[in-house]
């Protein structure tokens, strides 16, 4: 697959550490703000297929601090605090127009999220115009729990240890090592689609282990229940009914966010690689509802 170059990149001035920052789209389009999973991964795994939301948006997006071209020697722990403190400021330098919209897969979702209970509760944190929570990561510490016991036991299933003996044996080890370590990353991201072949289509990408480690740390025991009752801005969340994290999550975000839940069959963690016809129709539906896309 091919990911189209930005039409704009750069890194952020205004954050204690210099981020990356990329644009796609017409400059005519009202512009949102894409934020990427992990913790501690980057933004070209949602890409090319994420921009197809460049049909009617400018998509903003950055590589959170300590992932892909924003990594950081910085001893301190990077913690929720810091990345909703740095979409804070990214927000007001890339979007300065106003509040923006937000659109966050898995841990980005949760990072959204937060970040507008903080701006809520009159702290530092993001309200945005509208909210699109894709695959978001589980509203309370229970449902990662849930969702890291659903990976392990897919992760044991007889399909993805077959994608892992290919590997064991692949001659490709020697002959084509770019093409081995595509096996590898396919295999170990198989538990997170319904079909784990369909992980084929995702673009490889890189966690930072210390960062993931420090961020889902710093969250402890959380619950966001309560929090997102204090958010009042349209908001959609789309989940697949196969992801390892609980749809019941999914349903409980929107419950308490008065939003609507889009359930997708026969997919799972990755919906713009397993059912992309479902999610940007929904998207589209829901973007041209809000005022972001006027």
């Amino acid at each position: 697959m091919t990911i189209p170059p930005p039409t704009r990149s750069g890194t952020t001035s205004s954050t204690p550490v210099p981020l990356y920052w990329a644009e796609w789209g017409a400059p005519t389009h009202p512009p949102l703000l894409l934020l990427h999973g992990g913790p501690g991964a980057h933004h070209d795994y949602l890409l090319p297929q994420m921009l197809a939301l460049t049909a009617t948006h400018r998509v903003i997006t950055y590589d959170q601090r300590g992932g892909g071209r924003s990594r950081t020697d910085q001893p301190e722990p990077i913690t929720w605090q810091t990345q909703v403190a740095d979409l804070a400021l990214v927000a007001s330098e890339l979007l300065p127009g106003g509040p923006p919209t937000i659109v966050g897969y898995s841990w980005g979702a949760l990072l959204a999220m937060l970040a507008a209970i903080e701006a809520a509760a009159g702290r530092v944190g993001v309200t945005p115009s509208a909210l699109a929570l894709v695959s978001p990561a589980g509203i309370a510490r229970r449902d990662k729990d849930d969702a890291d016991r659903a990976f392990a036991t897919r992760a044991a299933s007889p399909a993805v240890q077959a994608m892992r003996a290919a590997v064991a044996t692949s001659p490709l080890k020697t002959s084509d090592p770019d093409a081995y370590r595509r096996l590898v990353f396919e295999a170990a991201v198989a538990p997170w689609f319904h079909d784990p072949r369909r992980a084929q289509g995702l673009t490889p990408f890189r966690l930072v282990e210390k960062v993931q480690k420090s961020i889902w740390a710093s969250l402890g025991d959380y619950d966001l229940s309560a929090g997102l009752g204090t958010v009042h801005v349209p908001a959609l969340v789309v989940a697949g009914r196969e992801d390892p994290i609980p749809v019941a999550s999914a349903a409980r975000i929107a419950d308490a966010l008065r939003g609507e839940c889009v359930i997708l069959d026969d997919c799972g963690h990755v919906p713009y690689v397993e059912a992309a016809p479902a999610l940007f129709g929904a998207l589209d539906r829901f973007l041209s509802s809000t005022s972001g896309a006027a």
